[in-house]
């Protein structure tokens, strides 16, 4: 019973967000500082974990399938699908809901406790619209940039192996790289990719907007948004891979 009215506070609280902005110029304006905080401020730790992850999994796959049955080009092929379908969305994700949902956690539950919101709340202005609804724009509209940039270090972090040791060639891993390039799969992450953002950003304002105590509060609100959005994550990557790659 607890958590179907956890659920339902939830509900109320996407109801109370998703809703007209009372001022657009004030709702762009903060959109604009969400995408740069939210989405900017990640794109050091997308491109590093990307780079070493491409190598990685470039090292590992070339190591675990030496065989003279198999073509070197495979090592590239695989790369390619692994970073293409998962790691720069739904792994990136999770990394991402560390980062970005905890801070934004700790933000909306410092300004609960220390009764900033209640004062919003006094003057007549919708908290969670004002509050919420341009964390969750900002970092829907630029998720996708992330999930780009992540798939092009990524397999740059495996052609830079190719590149520096003999495990593969350059023109094969290259090829690798090109073989039955399915374009769809792309889109296929960005979607997933989306979805995720909403799930991050949602789950952790949720966490962050109903915290009641203090600084500890803060913290385990912060704690257990990284962790159901994790959860969630993971649930629907497997509910939506399901759904757009099987036939």
């Amino acid at each position: 019973m607890k958590a179907l009215e956890k659920f339902g506070e939830y509900v109320i609280l996407m109801l109370r967000t998703l809703t007209i902005p009372e001022r657009w110029s004030v709702f762009f304006r903060q959109t604009l500082k969400e995408i740069y905080k939210l989405g900017v401020d990640s794109l050091w730790i997308v491109i590093f974990i990307s780079i070493f992850i491409g190598s990685v999994i470039t090292i590992q796959v070339s190591l675990n399938i030496q065989s003279p049955l198999i073509p070197d080009f495979t090592v590239g092929y695989i790369a390619r699908e692994v970073i293409l379908l998962e790691f720069s969305s739904t792994i990136m994700c999770l990394i991402l809901a560390g980062k970005v949902g905890s801070n934004i956690a700790s933000e909306l539950g410092t300004m609960r406790v220390t009764e900033q919101i209640d004062a919003l709340e006094i003057m007549g202005v919708n908290s969670a619209n004002y509050l919420i609804l341009p964390k969750l724009v900002s970092f829907i509209l630029f998720i996708p940039v992330l999930v780009i940039i992540s798939m092009f270090f990524g397999i740059l972090g495996g052609y830079l192996i190719a590149f520096t040791t003999d495990m593969i060639t350059v023109a094969k891993y290259e090829y690798g790289i090109r073989y039955w390039f399915a374009p769809h799969y792309i889109g296929y992450s960005i979607i997933k990719s989306m979805v995720f953002a909403f799930l991050i950003v949602s789950i952790s304002s949720f966490f962050g907007y109903h915290v009641k105590g203090g600084a500890l509060q803060v913290g385990k609100a912060s704690t257990n948004s990284v962790v159901m959005s994790s959860v969630l994550i993971l649930t629907f990557d497997l509910i939506m891979t399901h759904l757009m790659l099987t036939k």
